[in-house]
């Protein structure tokens, strides 16, 4: 297996995620179908970060934390409680808890909140070092990653791929080429547009904060109705994340870092205390249903996997072993409602600025 990565080129949405695995408290209206896949990724994440970390010797920074999601305010909790009734009446596994309660799993929570749903069981992991993990895991089976290289054409015949070629002239030869481009899928020239999917970027900013004693502003992941924070190892804490329909520009902007700043103290005081370590800015892949893009193409031997939009870390596993299945010819279910056929025409055209 080759990887071909344009690298530092391209700013991926991976290396500024917050890698929250919360399918149950990021839970919205209307959105059964990615319900079925998240709860279905986050099932077999620990196997999956257990089988990663043992091929490569590489930590991943899973960790099962649990998520608070709080409201700030009566109207933010009429709203949460409509959200937790949708989670109760889908079977799915959370506690409403009052502003006591609340206080008593987050201490450094404002106390003018108004109660919050405790999800026990959702997790994070770390996506910086997660990739380095994953890299390490496919070197250790005999993969390859070629890096800082630029795809800009299909090599096809009798219609199907047969590999890509690269800015510098060099033909990688392939028994099938997956499409996995992030944001860039829907403007990339190299795949013919009648299979082109219609994926956009979608910006987002986050912070990176930290404590100066390395003891953590929060046991869990915390968020509100307008940001979350996501606990890491040594007092640091990732704050996230705006959503901004902002073409291919990611710059990090004061008033999107104003605005995480702002939200988070509302969540938590302490905020104002930490150091901050870094402002970044990724760009997300998304699709006009908010569904991913993964499965055959019209053209033999091309798949796509993209278009995950906020949920690319946590349908990891699940794509993954989708591909796979795809690969050997099988019809995986799991995915059945992410058929890139479903945009048949209705490709986005793009101009990478």
């Amino acid at each position: 297996m080759r990887v071909i990565d344009a690298g530092e080129s391209r700013v991926a949405a991976t290396r500024v995620a917050a890698g929250m695995l919360a399918p149950v408290g990021e839970l919205a209206f209307g959105e059964q179908e990615m319900l079925e896949m998240t709860v279905a990724a986050a099932s077999i994440y620990p196997e999956y970060v257990e089988a990663v970390e043992e091929a490569g010797g590489e930590r991943a920074g899973y960790r099962r934390l649990g998520a608070l999601h709080v409201a700030l305010d009566r109207d933010e909790a009429a709203e949460l409680r409509r959200r937790h009734e949708l989670q109760r009446s889908m079977g799915l596994k959370a506690a409403w808890l009052g502003p006591s309660g609340c206080r008593a799993l987050e201490p450094g929570l404002h106390p003018s909140l108004n109660g919050g749903v405790h999800v026990a069981d959702e997790a994070a992991v770390d996506p910086r070092r997660f990739s380095v993990a994953l890299r390490a895991a496919l070197a250790s089976t005999g993969g390859e990653v070629t890096s800082g290289a630029e795809v800009v054409g299909l090599l096809e015949a009798d219609g199907a791929a047969h590999g890509v070629r690269t800015a510098d002239g060099a033909d990688h030869a392939a028994g099938v080429v997956v499409v996995a481009t992030g944001c860039w899928s829907g403007c990339g020239d190299w795949v013919p547009e009648a299979v082109r999917p219609p994926v956009r970027p979608v910006k987002g900013e986050i912070l990176e904060l930290a404590s100066r004693d390395g003891e953590p502003i929060c046991e869990r992941i915390v968020a509100s109705e307008r940001v979350y924070m996501v606990p890491r190892d040594e007092g640091k804490v990732i704050v996230g994340a705006t959503v901004e329909e902002s073409g291919f520009d990611d710059t990090v902007t004061a008033g999107g870092v104003l605005e995480l700043l702002r939200e988070s103290y509302r969540l938590l005081p302490e905020v104002a205390e930490l150091r901050l370590v870094e402002a970044a800015a990724g760009l997300r892949p998304g699709t006009p249903d908010n569904l991913p893009v993964v499965g055959r193409t019209e053209i033999e031997r091309l798949i796509m996997a993209t278009g995950h939009y906020r949920n690319g870390v946590l349908l990891a596993p699940l794509t993954g072993e989708a591909v796979a299945d795809l690969l050997d010819g099988g019809d995986p279910a799991s995915i059945a409602k992410a058929d890139p056929k479903r945009f048949a025409g209705r490709a986005v055209a793009g101009t990478i600025a």
